[in-house]
């Protein structure tokens, strides 16, 4: 098996200024194409530190990425720690040093001379070309391991890898295959919990499940050989049918997803919004699909008086769900009421009826998490209501203390 390890370079990265969105991209797009990595490490600006972390990879990796610090200014030091570990000397790189002068005279400017420095390049390298920035990669040996050196902004990164690198791990290592990966995105539930459902499945020889969990999704990944597309199929609904109630997507995000039951739908849809302050309608209208259907809406403070029925939130939040279609003229209209305590409530007007619960989180989450959650399970209801599903769904993260169905019959 080949070892393959990760270098990510820079003070912001180790210091967790920035968040390291690079290798955990490319440790996703190694896994799918059979390279999965053995290692990943990460090492501030200093020369001494960055010579002996590619001298101590080197020796025990047969492949390493190294990404960052070959910018213009003096704390970028991966070539020349690079040549330092490799014990050979920097030379300009002549098709590189004219491509940094095309690129500024392109844009009407003199190069400075520190870009100069990125034409640098350690002896017997091989240039990795960069087509949207003045950083180039290269490849070399330090005892008999493949470096493959590479910019740290990602647009840059993610491109060299993907139409570069990956390409050039193919030809070197034809023997090793890849891997397709079929994703379920769910909700209301935790990964301990699927854990427990999912785990104890016989999966084939060559397929593994993994998890990925970010606030308010879990995504369930099924990889598998690649081509293999029938025995995919059938072990993907094998999943789904397990864990159900809780999918919300399968093989695209649940924005994109919905989006599509909308356009399919065509039903129009206005907001109106307290506790989740806008991001529905952000969520709505970032979305191309659903940005064609969206009608007005509003977004009301938390101490704007819209006739609440006797203290009874959940009349509140229903009566302005109807209150919101009939006023904007709308087939659907979706609200978030008051977050009061630890509690919200949430509400759908449509052409058959109206559906409301109340909802409470069963333990702590910051306000920007709850946000986030609350505006989660009105899309779920949408979902539900388009694709015709059981519209009250259990959630693992909160408590429903009330749930209401008025069916149009009854509203008149």
């Amino acid at each position: 098996m080949l070892k393959i390890a990760m270098l990510s370079t820079g003070e912001e990265v180790l210091h967790g200024d920035i968040v390291d969105t690079n290798a955990s991209w490319l440790s996703e797009r190694f896994f799918q194409h059979g390279f999965p990595l053995t290692k990943r490490s990460t090492v501030g600006d200093t020369f001494s530190g960055l010579v002996e972390e590619l001298l101590m990879l080197s020796f025990n990796s047969d492949v390493v990425v190294v990404n960052g610090g070959l910018g213009p200014t003096s704390d970028d030091l991966s070539t020349e720690a690079a040549a330092s570990a490799a014990e050979v000397e920097l030379e300009l790189s002549p098709v590189w040093m004219e491509r940094l002068q095309q690129f500024f005279m392109a844009r009407g400017m003199k190069m400075p001379e520190s870009n100069r420095k990125q034409a640098m390049l350690p002896k017997g390298s091989v240039l990795i070309d960069n087509p949207i920035g003045t950083a180039c990669g290269f490849k070399m040996l330090i005892n008999d391991c493949v470096f493959y050196f590479t910019p740290g902004v990602p647009s840059e990164f993610k491109r060299m890898v993907s139409e570069q690198i990956i390409p050039d791990l193919q030809r070197s290592y034809s023997e090793v295959a890849g891997l397709d990966c079929g994703k379920l995105y769910t909700f209301g539930t935790s990964e301990s919990g699927l854990s427990d459902t999912l785990d104890k499945l016989q999966l084939p020889d060559g397929y593994q499940l993994g998890y990925r969990s970010y606030l308010p999704f879990i995504e369930v990944k099924l990889f598998g050989p690649k081509g293999d597309l029938d025995t995919r199929l059938k072990l993907m609904q094998l999943i789904f049918k397990l864990i159900e109630p809780n999918v919300v997507s399968i093989d695209q995000p649940m924005n994109e997803y919905v989006g599509q039951l909308i356009a399919e739908r065509k039903q129009s849809i206005s907001l109106a919004e307290r506790s989740t302050h806008g991001s529905l309608a952000n969520w709505l209208h970032a979305n191309p699909d659903a940005q064609a259907y969206c009608g007005h809406g509003w977004v009301l403070g938390s101490q704007v008086a819209i006739g609440a029925e006797n203290g009874d939130v959940l009349a509140e939040t229903l009566a302005l769900a109807g209150a919101t279609k009939d006023k904007c003229a709308t087939d659907i209209a979706l609200v978030s009421g008051r977050l009061i305590d630890n509690s919200f409530t949430v509400a759908l007007a449509t052409p058959e009826g109206e559906w409301g619960q109340v909802l409470t989180f069963n333990r702590r989450f910051t306000r920007e998490d709850q946000q986030t959650l609350i505006t989660t399970v009105c899309v779920d209801m949408l979902r539900r209501y388009l694709s015709q599903k059981t519209m009250f769904a259990s959630y693992s993260s909160l408590k429903r203390e009330k749930e209401m169905h008025v069916p149009r019959s009854i509203i008149g």
